[in-house]
């Protein structure tokens, strides 16, 4: 089996050395978020999280991105929430990338390490500690949850990457897979968190241009991704935020596998305002 790898190199500050020229970038269509601008001095501290900070890298804003918000946390030993949500609407998925957290939910501990994913239901009672030595860092992903009339809500999740085969796109000769923590037929669910893997040489060859809105973390690796009418050089840290209908594709051009953390919402009409 392949050793996964996933980035948490973050914070610090460059060097009074370091040239100001960069790849960040907001548009009316798509955001990128370099690695290199998530520095210490961005970080944000949370009401009734203790030895914690997080780099909030997408909320809501309308005109742009409407539907949810993504946080890298890091935590350290000792620390964590006992009341970590203060929005009942909201749901949660967690991706871990380094180190141990312990989810509490409904008074039932799960350990969650680095590959480790969780679902937590809107309105859940859940609560999160680093008890281990080690700092711990997860992607901390929250949507408001639309409830559908006659569909019950969903359940909570606790599983690991390793548990889950990565499933091939057709045609691809194993180039483009996706690792999906959720049933993509579940309709219960409202947004997916999902890992996609592109071998060296694997694309999207067409530009994709759909409603769900996204957020990619790069995991691992790097590649040339194509956001409306620019291609866009990214690596593992980087993160892009991308409007609904901005067209994308990509190249993994390598020389090692190109990974990212893709959040998109699902399953539900489009609100008419």
């Amino acid at each position: 089996m392949t050793q996964n790898s996933y980035y948490t190199a973050l914070g610090g500050l460059p060097p009074q050395t370091q040239l100001l020229s960069g790849k960040a970038v907001f548009t009316n269509a798509y955001a990128v978020i370099p690695k290199g601008v998530m520095s210490d001095i961005v970080t944000s501290l949370l009401p009734h999280w203790e030895k914690t900070q997080a780099w909030i890298i997408a909320r809501p804003m309308t005109g742009f991105s409407e539907t949810f918000s993504q946080y890298i946390m890091q935590v350290q030993p000792g620390g964590g929430s006992l009341k970590p949500e203060p929005d009942v609407r909201a749901q949660a998925a967690i991706f871990v990338v380094e180190g141990v957290i312990t989810v509490t939910l409904d008074a039932q501990e799960h350990a969650l390490e680095a590959g480790s994913f969780a679902y937590l239901p809107a309105g859940s009672n859940w609560q999160v500690r680093n008890n281990d030595q080690q700092t711990a860092k997860f992607h901390w992903v929250r949507k408001a949850f639309q409830a559908v009339e006659g569909l019950e809500p969903p359940p909570a999740i606790f599983t690991h990457e390793n548990k889950h085969e990565i499933s091939m796109m057709p045609d691809t000769n194993g180039a483009w897979g996706t690792t999906r923590f959720i049933d993509p037929n579940d309709i219960r669910y409202d947004f997916h968190l999902n890992i996609v893997t592109f071998q060296p040489g694997g694309i999207i060859p067409f530009m994709e241009t759909h409603v769900m809105e996204h957020g990619l973390y790069v995991l691992e690796g790097k590649a040339v991704y194509r956001l409306n009418d620019d291609w866009v050089e990214v690596e593992a840290g980087d993160f892009m935020w991308l409007r609904a209908f901005c067209p994308q594709a990509c190249y993994a051009g390598g020389p090692g596998r190109f990974r990212y953390l893709l959040y998109k919402d699902v399953n539900r009409h489009a609100r008419l305002w």
